[in-house]
């Protein structure tokens, strides 16, 4: 073990001691929690040399001693191992995977866990602008008592078992109907049901991906797509988003540097921006995707969100090289998790081993809830209502937003968000921090940007917009931002 020389017992007595002890401190664990990073990243391998006390201390600008400290307290946990005249190596066993610790550390107002997190845990109180579901009194609650009180009646139900590997059948012939009639043909021995959109694309991760590969998502595009893809330890290079759909030079660039094996992007209503993909864009990109010899992965949980949505990618080029998932979590409950994967036959077969090798099974009583709902007309009733809102709370929030001095991106036709831009010079994560203080969750546009070129944008969703406070509050924050602009001057 190395040892840092003693200090006296006056210094220690001593308060600027103090403040330069704790100084040391923090830049101690601040070398600490960048060789953690890099070793959970695999940056360093278990085995692999670290660099010498001198050459780290020079990088990082720190003293010798710091760095000495740092590993020595690393060598304690176990995380480092020191060998007597070679130096310091990474223990053999691999750490914990930790999202945080895949990059440098980002401020938590532009992280896409904590973005969800402050959503989930706000309490009752607090207004969501910034999260992405409706708003609880928008769900047919009394639908779904009813659902579950037929349900508790029937005989038949299945309560206790696990089910078909596929998922429950009676809910994938429902679905194969509704997709052919979006001119997708996804026979029901080709739809897999799982918990949620979330687990699908996990499901696909684990299937078509291995560390290192490449993955084109837009630019922005929804979080959940990175946070998810960096647990997979990918490289994900994004492609700017126009109002109709990805750049096709980029798009054409980025295939033909990285060759990625997977496009992951939203069918029809886009997230964040609310933009969709033209029919003339959607036919090139399929083209570019054969070129490139890539898979593409087609969102679809906001479907029903928009009254005549465009044609699928799955529409247009069959189930071959698209791969289309969807979710009931967004337009009916978040509570009974129901999403699928329709996909080519050989696909599926292989998916359904990995389903069963990751969680056993899907929630059959959730699958058999959905289904009811869907075949007693409360589904379509509900979807009908929520339409309508939407439109309304389109206007009202959009007309508030221009009030307030933000420009909109794009002026969408359905769904429920907003992609809007902050007068110049304002910083989105700084008017989120004011934000929250006074209980409204903002989401940040760099958030949702991979190149974080969005920070004077926020995303709204409508349906959660409704009361005059948001707006209030998002006044007061971009006041103080703009004293704070000008008092830099």
């Amino acid at each position: 073990m190395l040892h840092q020389p003693a200090v006296s017992d006056d210094a220690s007595h001593d308060p600027t001691f103090d403040d330069a002890a704790q100084n040391e401190s923090t830049l101690v664990e601040k070398v600490m929690g960048i060789i953690r990073g890099r070793i959970a990243a695999l940056s360093l391998s278990p085995g692999a040399r670290l660099p010498s006390i001198r050459r780290l201390a020079e990088t990082m600008d720190v003293s010798k001693s710091t760095v000495v400290d740092a590993y020595d307290r690393l060598v304690a946990e176990g995380v480092i191992q020191s060998r007597r005249g070679a130096g310091f190596f990474v223990a053999g066993r691999t750490q914990p995977f930790a999202l945080t610790s895949t990059g440098p550390r980002l401020d938590r107002e532009i992280d896409p866990l904590w973005i969800m997190r402050q959503s989930l845990e706000a309490d009752s109180t607090a207004l969501k602008p910034g999260c992405g579901w409706l708003p609880e009194d928008w769900l047919p609650q009394e639908g779904i008592r009813r659902a579950m009180r037929a349900l508790a009646r029937d005989e038949a139900a299945i309560f206790t078992d696990y089910g078909d590997p596929l998922g429950y059948a009676p809910l994938r012939l429902h679905l194969s109907r509704r997709l052919g009639e979006q001119g997708v043909e996804a026979p029901p021995d080709q739809i897999l049901l799982v918990d949620s959109g979330t687990h699908a694309l996990d499901l696909l991760c684990r299937f078509f991906l291995q560390p290192g590969d490449a993955v084109l998502v837009d630019d922005p595009c929804y979080f959940n797509f990175q946070a998810m893809l960096k647990v997979h330890q990918v490289r994900l290079i994004g492609v700017p988003y126009t109002p109709g759909g990805p750049d096709l030079e980029a798009f054409a660039r980025a295939a033909a540097e990285h060759r990625p094996k997977l496009y992951i992007g939203n069918a029809g209503l886009h997230n964040p921006t609310g933009g969709m993909m033209s029919p003339a864009i959607a036919h090139r990109l399929l083209k570019l995707v054969e070129q490139h010899d890539m898979i593409v992965i087609e969102d679809n949980i906001f479907a029903d969100f928009h009254p005549s949505p465009p044609p699928l990618l799955a529409e247009l080029d069959g189930l071959d090289r698209i791969v289309h998932i969807g979710s009931f979590s967004k337009t009916l409950s978040a509570a009974a998790r129901v999403g699928y994967i329709a996909t080519r036959g050989d696909w599926v077969d292989r998916l359904t081993d990995l389903k069963l090798a990751t969680t056993f099974g899907s929630s059959q009583l959730s699958a058999q809830l959905v289904h009811t709902l869907l075949i007693d007309g409360t589904y379509r009733r509900h979807v009908d209502a929520v339409r309508a809102r939407l439109a309304a709370a389109m206007t009202l929030t959009s007309n508030r937003l221009k009030a307030a001095g933000l420009e909109l991106w794009t002026e969408p036709q359905s769904g429920m968000f907003l992609w809007a831009r902050l007068p110049a010079g304002m910083d989105s994560a700084l008017i989120a921090r004011h934000a929250l203080e006074r209980g409204v969750v903002f989401a940040p546009g760099n958030v949702f940007s991979l190149a974080h070129n969005a920070a004077n944008y926020l995303r709204f969703n409508v349906a959660q917009s409704a009361q005059p406070r948001i707006f209030e509050v998002l006044h007061q924050a971009m006041v103080t931002a703009a004293r704070g602009s000008s008092s830099a001057y």
